[in-house]
């Protein structure tokens, strides 16, 4: 940019450009940069979000070690770095955590769990046999793409096992041979001897 007076509109297009985008992982995959990327961002308006976001995005974030005290109820109960009013505070006065304003305040959104096959499932699991076993697992990553709620997911699961279970009691028998037909067909062959 020039230094003459009254000239503050550069003419050219930026010199220097990234050719990659920054990730705040490519050389620290320490837990505390896991446990910043995985914050969320809530009781604060849309502006001191976005701050917020890119705070994180960029690497500035710098979390608290010790609680601050809330300019509210003067108490040590704030927990989140940039933050100078309590959660409590913040709901009861309708204000941002961050800046006080009272203008809307990002409400906050509860992600799901990714769905976790617990202990009953897994010892049913384990019984099935191995061809069984990748038929269920197969089963089970279809229906993780589709968005089910993980109680519903849990219940199909279920329903599934319950299935192959059932069929297998049913596949057991005709392996081993113990059906009516296979009987008379060794008898037959015995006496043509």
């Amino acid at each position: 940019m020039s230094t003459q007076r009254g000239n503050a509109s550069r003419q050219r297009a930026q010199k220097y450009k990234n050719t990659t985008a920054f990730k705040n992982t490519m050389h620290d995959k320490s837990d505390k940069t896991k446990m910043i990327n995985s914050l969320q961002i809530n009781d604060v308006c849309t502006r001191c979000k976005e701050v917020i976001a890119w705070k994180i995005k960029y690497k500035k974030y710098k979390p608290l070690t010790q609680l601050k005290t809330c300019v509210a109820c003067g108490e040590k109960t704030v927990k989140r770095a940039y933050h100078v009013m309590c959660v409590k505070c913040g709901i009861k006065t309708g204000k941002c955590t961050k800046c006080c304003k009272s203008e809307e305040v990002v409400e906050v959104t509860v992600e799901e769990k990714p769905f976790k096959v617990d202990r009953e499932m897994r010892f049913i699991i384990k019984e099935l046999p191995e061809r069984r076993r990748r038929t269920f697992n197969r089963y089970m990553e279809k229906k993780m793409e589709e968005k089910l709620s993980n109680e519903e997911l849990k219940e199909d699961l279920l329903k599934k096992l319950e299935a192959l279970k059932v069929d297998d009691k049913d596949d057991e028998d005709d392996d081993f041979g113990l059906s009516d037909g296979g009987e008379s067909l060794e008898c037959e062959s015995s006496e043509d001897e």
